[in-house]
């Protein structure tokens, strides 16, 4: 029943159950107009019948249960209005012929299920298809068609006509298809026709019966079928289950691409229109008062829909789906959306030009812009002139389904996409929650969509533009509404919270729809007009254009066109008709290119002198030029004088040196704290991509740094950039320049991005590739210039520089070379940060916060003024709106558009503009009747301009930038502006300058010498290059260019003029940056608060209606309260009136002002406006305010001293400028000499003043759903879409690093951007490992931080290649005994063994890290040393060591942190040496001295086996391989090396890979066994010999010992080997290396003996390899006769005596060879920690052995700060607290209850000793002639105390005791050589101490027996000691006795 169409016709199905339905509805519209919230309220459930309900809940189920056979049955439907459809005229069947539907007039049934299974007989070339029949939904007719006039698959080649059979009845050879429905009883209300009755195929199934087959493919129609069973995955991809229940929605329909035939490359950007940077331009729509909605701006840029991670894959085989009917099925993919930017009237000048896909064919870009919307149906006629009878041209917006053909005018028209993407968009949000297997969540309905978009016309206020964004949030809002609970279980954190709906709302369905359209424009005064249409779209825009050549839609904005019946989905369109909305919308649909050449098309043709002429007709008194030249006749002689006198008068006064303005100060370089900080967090992440595991940068190979800064094609930014690097000084730093610098050569350095960019830019790679060992910067400022893909670059080929970036930048050369590092330095990264970037998240570096939790995180002497403070100053409570939009010169503009609607309203904008500054101008000079023809806004700025040099004595001034994007108009303005001020003889008063960035700065020669003289400047042909050097210059800069390339402007910038701004084109970027001129530093310690006075003033009504003062305006702001945004007090509406009538605002100009003053200095203000109340009163002008004033000005004057000079002009029968300034003269030099401050200084102290276009500040300020600017919405960038419309709000919680993130989710790059094809699937190395971000707000000072960072990146670079070596004297110099004879020459290259042997040893030590330890006495030693303990340092045992930096060589030793190429396999971290690829080798050996088998283990890896032998089989370690005494060869060392190590598997310097120079050389490091899975870890291709678990807590002696018994031990199994292959076992090579873990670089001393005399000779030294010292000590005759030998450690002293003899007999430290063989009965001590190698030097000497130290070899030490010996720490062993222990606690009595310590007896001893002997021996104390004895051992007893060594071996060498008495007597562990008969032969003094120690109780009272001690000695039970530890850690135990 309910599916009757007919019955649809005049009523609804269902009676309402009240009358006051309309009422109610109309209130529950209105209300919800009212509120903030744009989502109807579920007032439907309430309203309607359950019948109603039950249509739609029947209509939903029907249409779910056959969708695919719902189609639309399009405009041959009934209207569903309410009135009757006007029918279609059918001549009347035969009489009694059958007329039921389904069957044929011979009554033959035809429906398909009927006949499915009955035979048909088709003739041949006939197929059988299916007919659809209006008011039979449910079923298909079966007809019988010839095929020829049938389409094929590609809806082509069909014949026109028709031919067919009737299947029922059999009747052949119908020939018109309007005959073939009269038959088939089709019923239709509209001209019959076969493309849309005729539907399917049909076909047999397996069964033999009859089925419906696939869609038949019309063209045009091609795009309507609603699901088939054909279309592949296209049409099942998001397939919603059929019950569902839409109503009327198209649920299950996937996501097209912009067309299914498009390549699939370009469906990414189907409809991304590159240039239209709001591709949802409908530009800014900004709200008023309450009704605002505070929707978040969404950005919609069609393509978001087929990211393909979001919404799967999107094929293209198959018909598209519904709402693409109406495109012509050949068109490409993006013609319709690409073709919107290109203006009708220039279309046949522009080619391929910014705006289309490169792969388009040129053909679809000829014609109109309307072309590409390929219609269907009957063409629709655009009127001729309907732009002149209109004043616009009208904006079509496709909406829902069928969008007709337009014909005619189509040139007056303008028709786009945009809103029917954006429905599309908003049917596509479900799917999102789809992925995640959520139950399927209906997208919003058609109907409800059409619905809420009527809402939101009918709000926007007269003023307001439509925009996407907020469409799309409303849409978004409401279907989030309705399914707030599915979405919760999804989506935890909803981004605002929405009330809970209390039911679900009741779908609207088609058939209210137009009805309830027009109820809710019923209410908004005929801005929004419904027309219903009942057949198609067609005769709706036929009724709108009629309705428009009739003038009926003046007062309409948007026209909405409905075309909705039950039976099938809605057609709608959308038309702007509003004049000014038109006008900004189509001008926002063209590109920036677009733009440029739509202007100068209208220059060039002249089109713009209509707007001269009008503009000459507005003045009264005639043309302004003749008035001007009138003006200058009568003038010249008076006016020029009393100008020139201000002017002039400062030179005069500097020269009788009186009042001169001493403020002026050109800021010099210095580095601010943030800058610092940034520099150092860039270097951090520069040394955090070094220091990761990926090897990408290796900062250890690179020795200087380089660099190139590239910067836009700008003249000015880059002379900028060369006067921030002359003067940061960074050059002479780096090391790059010498001094005497000269401008050429700092130009090398920069590189502007222009055509001659590529020679530049290929010696910077030539360089890169040539200096490897150099890090090269690449540093891309203002980098989010010019993104352009090198590729797909859009611009014509002329255009070199387009696409530059992507060429040079991303070039491979750049991407692979690894000494590039690539910067990118932006105030607008966003760009940069999409998902397809190159630079890694964890690279980017951003300007930090000033503040934290309130905390001044860096202290700053200046405040930075930018975008969001100047925001914040429009709020309430702030005393200066800094920003403001002038509504008056808004008014004049919007006028004008509708009178010139042809014309580009940036063109009449500028024109107007030019007239108010002229305008201006002139009634300053006194044309007072001017002032109407002017803005208050404008003439406030010319006045301070004017007047602001006056006001100092030296002429400074203010600057006011004019910002004109097209560089066209700018120079128009130009000529214009400087013809102006010629005539009013202004020409010395301020200069104009028009900034082009092609081209640098031109000023007039007068200018010039200012300058010169401000700024001290004595060069003759000095010109100003960059607008900082015009600081004080009172000039008008026409700032040129469509986007600003970085440059900065001087303090003295007073105004920032962006009313000329391209406000239609709406991205972040561009706004920001064009605001970002305006970005300023001022002075941070002026802030005060706004005084209560204001009040006063605010409340006067003379005040509130004139803003003809600056400062005034400043402190009251009453009249201009439209400037402040929404959140002010409640505003007057006096700047509304006053702007509308300009003569009554003009007219109550008075006087002139001061400069505009500092935000923050509100007080200052309001005295200045005092002040200038006084002057009025003094001088008489009339002043109602006069009775307020003294009190407060005097109380104010007392507390602040300001300069605020006047000069009056007074209303219009004030008298003209010339006599006005004299008659104020002498206030005027009264008033100066109580001022200190000129009108530069105070705009020095503040920031500027910033004039915006009326819909940029309304979307500047005004705030979306988050709190957030609605500009930080916006779009990013031009050249990047949204991935997706379903994205949350940005939060305005979000750090910079949020939103990086939140962009790099949510946007993707167009075609033409250079990241567009930085693509992996999603893969982590789509970055570029040394590719960095800086970003930071403009003008806060990049460009010193990223110099900066060069510096300390150098500085950084040079530390890491070098490295602090100890340098320090020898010590005991004196000691030394001078002895006259040389047993060697100075140039001897080797020791000569027989004169070696008469060498005598010196037992003194001489190395300074013994310095605190006891002298050796010797019998060769004199008593001079009793001075020694002044010499030395008494008690400061713990200062630091003195080293030098030294530059690390070629041949120097590294730590871990060493990479380079060519140790990369020696390190092991070569792919073919794995880690794991090492072998854990025993080692046993017995030792009888410790008494139990020694076990060692080798780690050995696989690539050094081949130096060990192994058993076979087994593979057993059997020994480690030993070359031959005879052996030589060059690049073999023989000796194996061993380092002990603890604590440094970082810092030790265990790669000698280049110390040895390549090589090859046995190296083993020696660890404890709890440090091995470490070091084995940082070193995995070294050998590593573990010692023993015992020796974990020992010390150096043990890793000594153990090495040097191991290696004897290796030799004897070395020589029983070779012995049976025939070699002699003293042929075997017996020496090893002991070398310390600092060794870092080895010198050789280079002696020149050519001298005449003998003992004449030079010397040098330098580094050499350790390779070339151990060869060449290896290479000594007689080698293996020496026990020791070393080499001297280095000094930076060491002088010609000490190498004079080559070789030295006396200890050896540090790096020694070690001859194991003859010093196989001398043993390290195992027990030491300290000095046991002095220990050890003395036993070897003591058994006869030789050593020899080569004095002409030295080591260097490097101080490294880890590990070693520092690594023992002595703590308590009860308590954890680490107190610190003196060592007087390290040892105790026995038995007592002393606090035990953790640390090893021998330890405790040796520090105890070297701190407190004195205690022991209390005589020796600085008796250096009366040493300790000491027996068998040496021990440090500290500085003070000397020591004499003897041993009591057998045959062994002593130095002579007689004559010498001792002090003391050391028995350390004594063995049994040790006898009472060899102490006896000793004398000690009366009194002398002795100190036994033993390893127990029992044998120290064994000892004192054997050696019959107590003859001599004296002993008491109190004297005896232990070390303090437990009895369990065997502590060492001491006796002490007196001498009797």
């Amino acid at each position: 029943m309910l599916r009757d169409g007919r019955g649809m016709g005049n009523s609804y199905a269902g009676q309402l159950k009240t009358t006051r339905f309309e009422e109610v509805l109309h209130n529950s519209i209105e209300a919800s107009l009212r509120s903030n919230n744009l989502v109807p309220r579920p007032i439907f459930s309430q309203l309607y019948l359950e019948a109603e309900q039950q249509l739609s809940s029947l209509e939903a189920g029907s249409r779910a249960d056959n969708e695919e056979e719902e189609e639309e049955e399009e405009e041959e439907e009934g209207s569903e209005s309410s009135s009757p459809p006007v029918s279609y005229q059918v001549k009347p069947p035969p009489e009694g012929c059958c007329t039921t539907d389904g069957f044929c007039q011979a009554g033959k049934d035809l429906r398909l299920v009927s006949i499915s299974n009955e035979h048909i007989e088709v003739p041949s070339g006939f197929l059988l298809v299916g007919a659809k029949s209006p008011n039979l939904p449910d079923h298909l007719l079966v007809c019988a068609v010839d095929k020829r006039f049938l389409p094929d698959d590609n809806g082509r080649n069909a014949l026109l006509g028709f031919s067919g059979n009737c299947v029922g009845c059999g009747k052949k050879g119908f020939c018109y298809f309007t005959e073939f429905s009269n038959h088939i009883n089709l019923k239709l209300t509209t001209q019959p026709k076969k493309q849309k009755h005729l539907k399917y195929y049909l076909v047999r199934n397996a069964q033999g019966a009859l089925t419906k087959g696939s869609v038949i493919c019309w063209k045009g129609a091609e795009f309507r079928g609603r699901q088939s069973s054909t279309s592949s995955c296209s049409s099942t991809l998001f397939q919603l289950p059929e019950s569902s229940g839409l109503s009327g929605s198209t649920s299950s329909e996937p996501l097209p691409p912009a067309n299914p035939s498009a390549p699939a490359g370009t469906q990414q950007t189907a409809a991304a229109v590159d240039h239209i940077p709001s591709t949802a331009a409908f530009s800014s729509a900004v709200y008023n008062g309450k009704e605002s909605p505070k929707q978040q701006m969404m950005k919609n840029n069609l393509s978001a829909l087929t990211r393909p991670s979001v919404l799967g894959t999107l094929t293209n085989s198959g018909p598209p789906k519904k709402r693409h009917k109406g495109w012509s099925p050949e068109s490409p993919s993006s013609t319709e959306t690409w073709n919107l930017q290109l203006n009708p009237q220039a279309s046949n000048r522009i080619k391929n030009d910014g705006g289309s896909l490169s792969s388009l064919p040129h053909s679809s870009l000829v014609g109109p812009a309307s072309s590409p919307m390929v219609g269907s149906g009957e063409p629709v006629s655009v009127p001729d002139n309907l732009l002149k009878i209109c004043k616009a041209k009208p904006v079509i917006f496709k909406g829902h389904g069928n969008f007709p053909y337009l014909c005619g005018n189509i040139n007056d028209v303008i028709v786009s996409p945009l809103l029917y993407t954006c429905y599309r968009n908003s049917q596509s949000l479900s799917r999102v929650y789809e992925q995640y297997g959520a139950s399927t969540i209906q997208p919003i309905s058609e109907e409800m969509q059409l619905l809420l978009t009527v809402y939101y016309l009918v709000q926007l206020a007269a003023d307001q533009v439509p925009l996407i964004e907020d469409l799309e949030q409303i849409f978004m809002r409401s279907w989030r509404e309705s399914h707030l609970c599915e979405i919760r279980q999804y989506q935890q954190a909803v981004p605002q919270p929405f009330p809970q709906l209390p039911s679900p709302i009741a779908p609207v369905t088609s058939a209210q729809l137009p009805w309830l359209a027009g109820l809710a424009a019923s209410s908004c005064n005929d801005s929004v007009h419904i027309i219903e249409c009942s057949y198609s779209l067609a005769e709706g825009l036929s009724e709108m254009f009629k309705l428009l050549m009739e003038g009926k839609l003046t007062k309409t904005n948007y026209v909405v066109i409905i075309c909705a019946s039950r039976n099938r989905a809605i057609d709608s369109c959308i038309v702007i008709t509003g004049k000014y909305q038109a006008r900004v919308l189509s001008e926002s649909m063209l590109s920036p290119s677009d733009y440029q050449k739509e202007v100068n098309y209208q220059l060039v043709t002249g089109k713009v002198e209509t707007l001269g002429s009008f503009f000459s007709t507005l003045c009264p008194e005639g043309d302004i030029d003749l008035l001007l030249e009138k003006f200058y006749q009568e003038n010249q002689g008076h006016i020029s004088s009393s100008l020139s006198a201000s002017v002039n008068k400062p030179t005069a006064v500097n020269g009788a040196g009186t009042a001169v303005c001493t403020s002026y100060e050109i800021e010099r370089h210095q580095i601010r704290p943030f800058q610092l900080a940034v520099a150092q967090k860039l270097l951090s992440h520069i040394c955090s991509i070094a220091d990761s595991s990926t090897q990408n940068l290796d900062l250890g190979s690179f020795e200087k740094i380089d660099f190139l800064i590239c910067v836009p094609p700008s003249e000015v930014t880059y002379q900028q950039t060369l006067f921030h690097l002359w003067h940061s000084g960074i050059l002479l730093e780096l090391g790059l320049e010498k001094e005497h610098l000269t401008k050429q050569r700092v130009e090398q350095y920069v590189m502007k991005l222009d055509a001659e960019a590529q020679i530049k830019f290929k010696i910077f790679l030539q360089n890169s590739m040539q200096n490897p060992h150099t890090l090269f910067v690449l540093i891309h400022d203002h980098a989010h210039w010019d993104l352009m893909s090198a590729m797909h670059s859009l611009y014509p080929q002329t255009e070199l520089s387009t696409g530059l970036v992507d060429r040079l930048l991303n070039c491979r050369e750049v991407k692979e070379a690894p000494n590039i590092v690539t910067l990118h330095v932006t105030s607008f990264p966003y760009a940069l940060q999409t998902q397809h970037t190159h630079i890694s998240p964890y690279n980017e570096i951003h300007w930090p916060s000033s503040y934290s939790n309130g905390v001044d995180l860096y202290h700053e002497n200046k405040k930075y003024f930018g975008l969001s403070e100047f925001i914040e100053s429009t709020l309430s409570g702030h005393s200066i709106p800094l920003l403001r939009y002038d509504s008056s010169f808004e008014a004049m503009v919007m006028a004008l558009g509708k009178r010139f609607p042809r014309l580009h309203s940036a063109v009449i904008r500028t024109f107007v503009l030019i007239q108010h500054y002229s305008a201006a101008m002139m009634a300053v000079c006194g044309l007072s009747q001017m002032k109407n023809y002017t803005s208050v806004e404008t003439l406030e700025i010319t006045q301070n301009l004017i007047n602001s040099s006056r006001q100092c004595p030296s002429g400074h001034g203010l600057m006011v930038v004019l910002r004109i994007p097209c560089i066209p108009l700018a120079a128009v303005a130009y000529e214009r502006l400087y013809n102006v001020r010629e005539r009013l003889a202004l020409e010395d008063n301020f200069e104009i300058i028009l900034g082009n960035p092609n081209s640098g700065i031109t000023i007039g020669k007068h200018f010039v010498e200012q300058l010169k003289i401000w700024q001290k400047i004595e060069d003759v042909d000095w010109r100003p290059q960059t607008y900082l050097e015009l600081e004080g210059l009172p000039c008008i800069l026409i700032f040129s260019g469509m986007d600003p390339q970085g440059e900065s402007l001087p303090r003295s910038l007073r105004y920032c003029d962006l009313r000329l701004i391209n406000s239609s084109s709406l991205v972040r970027t561009s706004l920001e940056q064009e605001l970002g001129l305006a970005a300023y530093f001022v002075s941070s310690e002026i802030h005060t608060e706004k005084p209560v006075v204001n009040d006063v003033l605010e409340s006067d009504p003379e005040k509130l209606s004139s803003t003809d003062n600056e400062d005034e305006e400043i402190a009251t702001e009453g009249s201009t309260s439209e400037k402040r945004s929404p959140m002010k007090r409640e505003r007057s509406r006096s700047h509304d009136s006053a702007s509308s009538s300009l003569s009554s605002k003009a007219s109550t100009f008075c006087t002139e002002s001061s400069p505009p003053q500092a935000l923050s200095n509100s007080t200052e203000e309001t005295t200045n406006n005092y002040e200038r109340q006084k002057q009025k009163v003094d001088k008489g002008a009339q002043t109602t305010i006069s009775k307020h004033l003294p009190p407060v000005t005097e109380q104010l004057d007392m507390k602040q001293n300001i300069k605020s000079t006047q000069v009056s002009i007074t209303s219009s029968s004030s008298p003209p400028f010339s006599s006005s300034s004299s008659s104020s003269a002498p206030t005027h030099n009264s008033f100066i000499l109580q001022t200190s401050q000129c009108s530069m200084t105070k705009a020095s102290k503040q920031p500027p003043i910033v004039f915006l276009p009326k819909l940029v500040y309304d979307i500047i300020t005004s705030t979306d759903s988050s709190g957030l600017p609605k500009s930080s919405s916006l779009l990013p960038y031009h050249s990047v879409m949204w991935a997706s419309s379903f994205r949350p709000l940005m939060s305005k919680m979000m750090t910079c690093t949020e939103q990086s993130l939140y962009y790099r989710q949510w946007t993707v790059p167009k075609p033409i951007h250079m990241d567009y094809n930085n693509r992996n699937e999603g893969r982590m190395d789509t970055f570029h490992p040394r590719r960095l971000l800086l970003s930071g707000p403009p003008q806060i000072g990049k460009t010193g931080a990223y110099l900066q960072f060069l510096s300390i990146l150098s500085r950084m670079l040079i530390r890491l290649t070098e490295v602090d070596v100890y340098d320090e004297e020898e010590i005991n110099i004196n000691i030394k005994e001078e002895s006259d004879q040389y047993y060697h020459q100075p140039g001897d290259m080797w020791p000569d063994l027989e004169s070696f042997k008469k060498m005598p040893f010196d037992y003194t030590i001489h190395d300074p890290k013994y310095e605190d330890a006891s002298l050796i006495c010797s019998k060769l030693q004199t008593i001079d040393s009793e001075d020694r303990s002044v010499s030395r340092r008494q008690e400061d045992m713990y200062t630091c060591r003195q080293t030098t930096r030294m530059r690390l060589s070629k041949y120097a030793a590294y730590n871990t942190y060493h990479h380079c190429e060519q140790c990369h396999q020696y390190m092991g971290f070569n792919p073919r040496y794995q880690i794991y690829e090492s072998t854990l080798h025993a080692f046993a050996f017995s030792y009888s001295m410790l008494g139990e088998e020694i076990q060692l283990h080798f780690i050995i890896p696989k690539s050094k086996e081949h130096h060990f032998v192994f058993s076979q089989p087994g593979r057993q370690l059997e020994s480690m391989r030993l070359p031959l005494v005879t052996d030589k060869s060059e690049d073999y060392i023989k000796s194996p090396t061993f380092t002990p190590t603890t604590g440094r598997h970082e810092h030790g310097l265990f790669n000698l890979y280049h110390a040895m120079d390549g090589a090859s050389h046995l190296h083993v490091l020696v660890v404890k066994e709890y440090e091995m899975a470490i070091y084995k870890k940082y070193w995995p291709n070294h050998i590593m010999l573990v010692l023993p678990s015992i020796f974990n807590s020992a010390g150096v002696g043990a890793a000594h010992f153990l090495i040097k018994e191991l290696s004897y031990h290796n030799l004897e199994l070395e020589r029983n080997r070779q012995e049976e292959l025939g070699i002699k076992p003293q042929d075997i090579w017996p020496f090893i290396v002991i070398s310390d873990d600092s060794c870092v670089m080895w010198n050789a001393v280079e002696v020149d003996c050519s001298g005449d005399r003998k003992s004449d000779y030079t010397w040098t030294e330098r580094n050499v390899s350790l390779k070339q010292i151990l060869q060449h000590i290896e290479a000594t005759p007689n080698v293996t006769h020496y026990a020791l030998i070393g080499m001297r450690k280095w000094s930076s002293k060491t002088n010609s005596a000490e190498i004079k003899e080559p070789f030295s007999c006396c200890h050896v430290h540090d790096f020694i060879m070690l001859n194991v063989d003859l010093t196989q009965n001398v043993q390290y001590n195992q027990n030491r920690f300290t000095c046991d190698d002095v220990d050890f030097n003395l036993r070897v000497h003591s058994a006869g052995l030789l050593i020899c130290r080569f004095n002409h070899f030295s080591v260097m030490k490097k101080q490294i700060a880890v590990g070693g010996q520092r690594s023992f720490h002595i703590k308590s062993k009860v308590s954890d607290n680490p107190v610190s222990i003196s060592p007087a606690q390290y040892i105790c009595a026995p038995d007592s209850k002393h606090t035990f310590l953790a640390a090893p007896a021998q330890l405790l001893l040796e520090k105890y000793l070297q701190y407190h002997s004195h205690r022991f021996f209390p005589l020796s104390l600085k008796n250096y002639s009366h040493p300790v004895l000491s027996v068998d051992c040496y021990l440090n007893l500290g500085p003070q105390i000397a020591v004499c060594y003897v041993s009591s071996r057998p045959h062994s060498l002593n130095i002579s005791s007689s004559g010498l008495t001792f002090s003391g007597l050391l028995l350390y562990l004594c063995d049994s050589f040790v006898v009472a008969s060899f102490l006896k032969k000793f004398h000690f003094l009366k009194g002398a101490t002795l100190c036994v120690i033993c390893q127990d109780r029992n044998s120290l009272r064994q000892t004192v027996v054997r050696l019959e001690l107590e003859d001599e000695w004296q002993f008491r039970l109190r004297d005896e000691f232990q070390t303090a530890n437990a009895k369990e850690d065997r502590p060492l135990f001491f006796l002490t006795g007196r001498h009797i």
